[in-house]
C-alpha cells in the first residue's frame, strides 16, 4: 500500500487533503487524476480513495472504499514517560512505539526529570510521520506534559506497572502482564524515579516490574515496555 496519508477528519464521499500532503502528492509524487491514495483517520479505519482534483494546495479525493486496519487490538496501551534531555532520543521513542503500537503517550515531569519543556506540535508531527511510514490505522494520542504527582492519581481501569531498576524488584513485565487487558506503564527519567515516587505509585495500585536484566536508557525502556506488551498479547 503506497501513497498513505493521515487525515483525522476524513468522512463522507469526498475529502480534501491538507496543504502539505497535497503538495507532496502533486509536486513530489506527481500524482495524477484517477490515481489511488489511501488515507487513515487515525481511529482504526483506512479509506481507499481516487484523486479527483490534483491541486498542489488542496488535493481532492473521492472515497471509494473503507475498511478496518490490520493493526486492531483487543487492549489499549498507555505509556507515561519522562522526556529525555536530548529531545532526539524522545522523538526516536515516539517513532518506534508508534510503529509497534501504542494508544496514549503521557509525558511526565518527575523529581529527577532533566527536560521540563516539550513542543507537542513538533512531537505530534513525528508521530504522524511514523503512522504514515508504518501504514498504521491508529494515530497515538500525545498528551501535554504533566507532573507525576498529578498523573499518578488519574483513574485507569486496567493493569498498572511502574518500571524500576532495583535489586529487590523480582517481577518481569513479560511474566506478569496479562493479555487482553488495558495496560498502563510508567517509565522514569535517566535518574529513575525517586523513592517517594515509587511509594506513591505503589499506594495508587502500580506494580513494580523489571524490563529484563540490562540497565536501559529511558527511551529504550519505553520501547522495550511497548514491545513486551505487544509480545504478551501475540502469545
Amino acid at each position: 500500500m503506497s501513497n498513505f496519508f493521515y487525515s483525522p477528519d476524513i468522512d463522507g464521499h469526498f475529502h480534501t487533503l491538507n496543504k502539505d500532503d497535497s503538495n507532496h502528492l502533486v509536486r513530489v509524487l506527481r500524482i495524477q487524476k484517477g490515481d489511488k491514495v489511501y488515507v487513515t483517520n487515525g481511529k482504526g479505519l483506512i479509506f481507499e480513495c481516487v484523486v479527483t482534483d490534483p491541486d498542489s494546495r488542496s488535493c481532492q479525493v473521492e472515497i471509494i472504499h473503507q475498511e478496518a486496519g490490520d493493526d486492531q487490538r483487543d487492549y489499549r496501551l498507555r505509556i507515561a514517560i519522562a522526556p529525555t534531555k536530548n529531545i532526539n532520543r524522545f522523538e526516536w521513542f515516539l517513532e518506534k512505539c508508534t510503529e509497534i503500537g501504542v494508544d496514549v503517550i503521557n509525558p511526565m515531569l518527575t523529581e529527577h526529570s532533566e527536560r521540563k519543556i516539550i513542543k507537542v506540535d513538533r512531537l505530534n508531527r513525528v508521530i504522524t510521520a511514523a503512522v504514515k511510514q508504518s501504514l498504521k490505522s491508529f494515530h497515538p494520542e500525545l498528551d501535554k506534559l504533566t507532573y507525576f504527582k498529578d498523573f499518578i492519581k488519574t483513574p485507569f481501569s486496567g493493569q498498572k506497572f511502574i518500571a524500576y531498576v532495583d535489586a529487590n524488584v523480582k517481577d518481569e513485565l513479560f511474566t506478569i502482564c496479562k493479555p487482553g487487558m488495558d495496560t498502563l506503564i510508567l517509565i522514569g527519567p535517566e535518574g529513575d524515579f525517586s523513592q517517594e515516587e515509587i511509594e506513591t505509585a505503589k499506594e495508587n495500585g502500580f506494580i513494580l516490574v523489571k524490563l529484563g536484566p540490562s540497565r536501559l536508557r529511558t527511551e529504550t525502556a519505553g520501547v522495550v515496555a511497548c514491545h513486551t506488551v505487544h509480545l504478551v498479547n501475540l502469545s
